[in-house]
């Protein structure tokens, strides 16, 4: 299992309306508006990385009101 956080920045003012559509996304288990230089994070997984990157790409970028996206694997050191 591959998990990652996605930071988000949006449209101004969009912020709560995409992250109320990518919670509800298949793999996305958290989806938050914050405040800071991204307007939404996101907490997602999958099966192995090519997954994770259908899963943003396919999935997350085509959510209207993103105008891009930072996506973090997280790491167990």
């Amino acid at each position: 299992m591959v998990q990652a956080y996605i930071l988000i920045q949006t449209e101004v003012g969009k912020a709560a309306a995409v992250a109320e559509e990518i919670s509800g996304i298949p793999g996305v288990t958290q989806a938050e508006d914050v405040t800071g230089p991204y307007d939404v994070i996101v907490r997602a997984e999958a099966n192995n990385v090519d997954e994770l990157g259908k899963l943003v790409v396919a999935q997350i970028q085509a959510v209207e009101g993103i105008t891009r996206t930072l996506t973090c694997p997280i790491v167990h050191i």
